[in-house]
């Protein structure tokens, strides 16, 4: 299939622009703004490494002796179980300063013109300059990707006299509360998320209706259609007071060739005869509804969400022998809930209960008389994808918020000692929906090694805990004025068994949890913002 779709899309969306743009457009007034931001993190106990874990990788939990024939489908590892995490007070800590700079200009032309670009620095303190003393040579003084267009799109309103407003470019998309698609802006990973994209936005009186197209990824295929396109339309309607009612659909659709084997002529319609090495398109369709709103002196937000489709690239991850699970689908649920209630007295304390669920399956473990069936075919285990989620529910599970296959159930309480004073406590727990069974014997960790008792008996196995901990966490936010405020956290995570063997709840469920000891883990960070 040739790549129709996305040139389509994108010719109409520049010939509504033409048509509805006036035919002269003169600078009316420029607004120049930006974001300053600096933070101090500490993780303790937790990451592998003190150098940057997503950058070095994770490490071997589980070798694949241990688990032969068994549809690991590890995103790391295939047959490995890896992990990002220890859990352990032998390792070092991981700690760094992190600095982001904004600079964005907002540029009118017309009433119903404007054009906004917005350019982002993302940098770690210690790099990106001269800093080897010794020999005065330095790499890292040779950076030349610092700075990166993070927002540049062309807006115009009340197009054909309608109140539609078009977009074209670079842009944020946040839908909701940001729950599936967002800016990254609670991520204590603090560079932002943009997308290149075309949307189209219509509002009436109580109501407002979104349609977008975003390109995800360009694979620079000419002759086929192999590339990552985002698509949604999201509804909201505010027709009763204090009250929010959404309702959307958005579709992933990954068009990139996945392809077990290259068995030339006969070998390839030998695989088609017998439905082998077949995968269709993934096409990741979410529908979701959403309430929000406030009551008195109760307010609430709840939310949930369907997926459906192909699941074809996460079926290519399982591969325990020659081919994938070419039949895999999306089909979990996922839900958001938080319910609070603010006293009108001293220090205007609100308090609020809070929850979440996000579907997942883990179908790694085989029987016996699986083990003993030479035609075994590969089960995917496919988790509710969390997309491009804002919501981080752990600073040290969820840190970019994509843990999936688990629920949560949260308590907490705001108070406001004064106008420019904030804290909140909250309590959380956290547990494995579907648990993974782990190789019986389990491995040994010492310092560095990972000590087995190797066998074929692959379905020898035991389920491990669901209990993945409890994490007690304190925020401080004092605005120092209307422009700057600084904020410090504290996090401590009581590990539960569930983390100490692991589970397949990291990155949308592709990923090992476990570690190599059950010690406690902590999370700490200073951070100061300025906005102009």
């Amino acid at each position: 299939m040739r790549k129709t779709q996305s040139v389509i899309v994108l010719v109409l969306g520049l010939t509504l622009l033409l048509g509805a743009l006036p035919s002269a457009a003169e600078l009316q007034n420029i607004k120049i703004g930006g974001e300053l931001r600096i933070r101090g993190t500490w993780w303790h106990n937790s990451f592998n490494t003190r150098a940057t874990p997503w950058l070095v990788g994770p490490q071997l939990r589980i070798p694949s002796v241990l688990m032969q024939r068994r549809p690991i489908g590890d995103a790391y590892g295939g047959q490995n179980a890896m992990s990002f995490w220890r859990w352990n007070e032998r390792g070092a800590d991981y700690t760094l300063v992190e600095q982001r700079t904004v600079l964005n200009v907002h540029a009118r032309f017309t009433e119903q013109v404007a054009a906004f670009i917005e350019l982002e620095s993302f940098d770690v303190w210690g790099e990106d300059f001269r800093s080897n003393y010794i020999t005065g040579v330095d790499a890292r003084a040779n950076s030349n990707d610092d700075v990166e267009v993070y927002q540049a799109y062309i807006e115009a309103s009340e197009m054909f006299g309608q109140p539609l407003r078009l977009r074209v470019g670079r842009q944020e998309l946040v839908l909701g509360s940001g729950w599936l698609v967002g800016n990254s802006s609670a991520h204590p990973e603090f560079r932002g998320l943009s997308f290149d994209a075309i949307r189209l936005t219509y509002t009436g009186d109580s109501y407002s209706v979104d349609a977008f197209w975003s390109k995800l990824a360009e694979t620079g295929v000419i002759d086929e259609d192999g590339d990552i396109d985002l698509y949604g339309v999201y509804a909201s309607c505010t027709a009763i007071d204090d009250m929010t009612f959404d309702l959307y659909w958005l579709l992933v659709r990954d068009a990139r060739a996945i392809k077990d084997t290259n068995l030339g002529l006969v070998g390839e319609w030998i695989e088609d005869w017998v439905g082998l090495d077949d995968y269709d398109v993934t096409n990741l369709h979410t529908v979701g509804i959403r309430a929000a709103g406030q009551l008195n002196a109760f307010d609430f937000e709840a939310e949930a969400a369907y997926q459906f489709g192909n699941a074809g690239q996460v079926g290519a991850l399982f591969v325990p022998g020659v081919y994938g699970d070419d039949g895999a689908d999306f089909g979990e649920w996922a839900a958001n809930l938080e319910l609070g209630y603010q006293f009108d007295i001293a220090w205007q304390p609100r308090v609020y209960l809070a929850g979440a669920y996000f579907g997942g399956e883990d179908n790694r473990d085989i029987t016996f008389w699986q083990w003993l069936n030479p035609f075994l075919k590969s089960k995917a285990s496919v988790s509710f994808n969390r997309l491009f989620s804002n919501k981080v529910y752990s600073s040290l599970l969820d840190e970019i918020g994509a843990l999936s296959n688990f629920w949560t159930a949260q308590a907490g309480v705001d108070l406001a000692p004064s106008e420019r004073f904030d804290i909140n406590l909250n309590l959380a727990y956290f547990a494995t929906l579907d648990e993974f069974a782990h190789p019986i014997p389990r491995p040994i960790y010492w310092r560095d090694y990972i000590i087995i008792f190797a066998h074929p008996f692959s379905f020898w196995t035991r389920e491990t805990d669901s209990e993945l901990g409890w994490e007690l966490s304190l925020k401080l936010v004092y605005r120092y004025s209307d422009d700057l405020e600084f904020e410090a956290g504290v996090s401590h995570l009581f590990t539960g068994d569930g983390l100490t063997d692991g589970n397949y709840s990291d990155l949308n469920g592709l990923v090992f949890t476990g570690g190599t000891d059950n010690d406690d883990a902590d999370y700490l960070y200073v951070q100061s913002r300025l906005q102009f």
